[in-house]
């Protein structure tokens, strides 16, 4: 008898998941609490390790066809008013081993979208608690209706409502001391000439233009929070308060951006057990990754390929999660204070220290940079253990 999975979540780890355990012969339930499952324009890193997990989805071609992956990137770090403090040319995918993309996350979420099918989505379903009863998990939605299946999958993101129910001492997140607009835009990739991404650092600013597809263009503005006028959330006009200290570069391509998002960007501590029964969490809801390390992606949807795999045929479900979770947890917990230590670099809003960093940046190899990025994206790779044969095709 077909076994039934209900995944709270229709964002990218969430429908990772999805087909993935359809893939391994799961009946799958998707519940979101938004009107529709959709996502904004913004965009999102792939690495490798991300590109070999879709593959293994049946969806990489698709994400790939509507993404941003050369073989080469020409980069410029730059201080705010243009400077250029280093030009790397980052031999991409002979480099790395295999292919690396950058997408606007409609080109991500709607191919996932496309292979899980709408019917398998309901939205308007907010998750508020489930109950455990022998091999069984009923989930409950904050409209009365009730959910039956044999295994329940939290993906609902930092605030996840599943895993507040599984470790209930737990504090809330708490503020990163970072916030962030992020924006996509269309018709602009001539501001960029050859570059494929340009870097900005400032004294407690970072931010970064990068090409997404054949026509777009993803950027973000990243700043200690300290910098932020009280009370300003407002992309716009934050966007306004900080663009006279940037270039003409930054201005052309922001100013014509209307699609447009103000974050705050939260923090939470690794926790020991992600799961218990036939219960689990999955991609943010399980280990949130600052942006810093650009992975926050591509391990979602590892972790949704990885579910499929060991949860394949008749698997026990709750053997399989805590396989799950020693094969996961130490990697995620790894990248997360990985990307603490580089947000707390990147803020910095102490003079001295910012002119130490650059001076150190400068003092880098433009090879040695390429090898570094190099060296980290293998690192990442390794995390993908699994074969499309493994959860079916």
């Amino acid at each position: 008898m077909t076994r039934t999975a209900l995944i709270v979540g229709a964002g990218i780890g969430g429908l990772s998941a999805a087909l993935a355990l359809r893939r391994a012969g799961w009946n799958i339930r998707v519940f979101e609490r938004a009107s529709s499952p959709r996502e904004l324009g913004f965009g999102v890193g792939l690495a490798p390790n991300a590109i070999r997990a879709l593959a293994a989805l049946g969806v990489a071609d698709s994400v790939l066809a509507g993404a941003y992956a050369p073989l080469h990137v020409l980069g410029e770090l730059r201080r705010m008013d243009g400077t250029v403090i280093k030009r790397v040319d980052l031999p991409v995918a002979a480099a790395l081993g295999g292919r690396m993309a950058i997408a606007l996350r409609p080109a991500l979420h709607g191919a996932l979208l496309a292979a899980v099918g709408t019917d398998a989505i309901a939205a308007d379903h907010e998750a508020e608690r489930f109950a455990q009863s022998g091999e069984r998990v009923t989930l409950r939605f904050r409209n009365g209706e009730l959910a039956d299946g044999d295994l329940l999958v939290g993906a609902d993101g930092i605030g996840s409502v599943i895993r507040r129910q599984l470790h209930p001492r737990e504090p809330p997140p708490r503020s990163s001391g970072i916030v962030a607009v992020r924006g996509a835009v269309h018709d602009v990739i001539h501001h960029l000439g050859p570059l494929g991404a340009i870097y900005y650092l400032g004294l407690g600013v970072e931010s970064v233009i990068a090409r997404a597809s054949d026509t777009g263009i993803y950027w973000f503005l990243s700043l200690a929070r300290e910098l932020v006028p009280s009370g300003m959330t407002d992309p716009p006009a934050l966007l306004a308060h900080m663009s006279s200290q940037f270039d003409a570069t930054f201005r052309a391509v922001t100013s014509a951006t209307d699609d447009l998002r103000f974050d705050e960007l939260f923090d939470r501590d690794p926790i020991a057990v992600w799961s218990q029964g036939a219960v689990t969490l999955l991609g943010d809801a399980a280990h949130p990754l600052l942006p810093h390390t650009g992975q926050g992606a591509a391990q979602a949807i590892v972790d949704g390929v990885t579910l499929g795999r060991l949860l394949a045929g008749n698997a026990d479900v709750p053997s399989a999660l805590r396989a799950y979770e020693a094969e996961r947890r130490p990697h995620t917990t790894t990248l997360l204070g990985q990307g603490r230590r580089t947000a707390r670099v990147m803020r910095m809003t102490n003079p001295i220290g910012c002119a130490i960093r650059e001076t150190v940046v400068r003092a880098i190899p433009a090879d040695a940079i390429a090898r570094l990025v190099v060296k980290i994206n293998r690192r990442a790779g390794t995390d993908v253990r699994v074969d499309s044969a493994e959860i079916g095709n």
